[in-house]
């Protein structure tokens, strides 16, 4: 740091870099930077160099799975902000994140769902919205349907082990079997807004799952 303009400190500012998940793809990309902070997100978070319309960006493999995303994008931005350049992290990427800032993410997240859906213009945005909401496996439905399968697992069980009325497992399990239908139902309106798109699904098909002292709602998803 040198003095120049009187009292005034004249500061060497790196460049700025983000970190984040490209709503469109859902790939993780990084954005800005130097030649210097490409090296670091190659060697310390594993992200690759492409082509983009505005020049060269970096971004994570295709299919890697979200947790080495989280690992990969976390990892990255440690190794800029040692090395002196202003970083911003996703929060649902980064590892070192609390539960509130977790929840606070999913909030956001929803919240932009919500504008997303009112701002929607035409068909393919407001498939896109509805692909985040119901796609299998990833999407926010069959998400929050795993959640409540799992849940009903073990309450039914604690409710066999100790000899008390298995009825409220048996609900939730129902309840289980209608949302997983309605997201299925999702699905195929998603499918007909976007007729170009690729189909998510053509029929509803139940998962197999863990043994458990109640039939198991059958869970439609891919």
């Amino acid at each position: 740091m040198t003095l120049a303009h009187e009292d005034e400190p004249t500061f060497l500012v790196l460049d700025y870099v983000t970190i984040t998940r490209d709503p469109k793809t859902a790939l993780v990309v990084a954005i800005g930077g130097d030649q210097r902070a490409a090296g670091l997100l190659q060697t310390a978070g594993g992200f690759h160099s492409a082509p983009g319309p505005h020049g060269d960006y970096h971004r994570l493999p295709h299919a890697l799975p979200v947790e080495e995303q989280r690992q990969g994008a976390t990892a990255a931005a440690h190794a800029l902000l040692l090395a002196g350049y202003s970083v911003h992290l996703d929060p649902t990427l980064n590892t070192l994140a609390t539960q509130g800032s977790d929840r606070q993410a999913a909030h956001r997240h929803l919240a932009q769902l919500t504008s997303l859906g009112s701002d929607a213009d035409n068909d393919r945005q407001v498939a896109a919205v509805l692909t985040e909401i119901a796609a299998p496996d990833d999407g926010l439905l069959p998400r929050v349907t795993q959640s409540l399968l799992a849940t009903w697992a073990s309450r039914g069980r604690r409710l066999k082990d100790t000899g008390r009325d298995p009825q409220v497992a048996m609900q939730l399990g129902a309840i289980v079997n209608n949302l997983s239908t309605l997201t299925w139902q999702i699905e195929q309106v998603r499918n007909n807004v976007d007729r170009t798109g690729p189909a998510l699904q053509t029929r509803p098909r139940p998962v197999s799952t863990a043994p458990s002292p109640l039939a198991a709602p059958a869970v439609r998803q891919r």
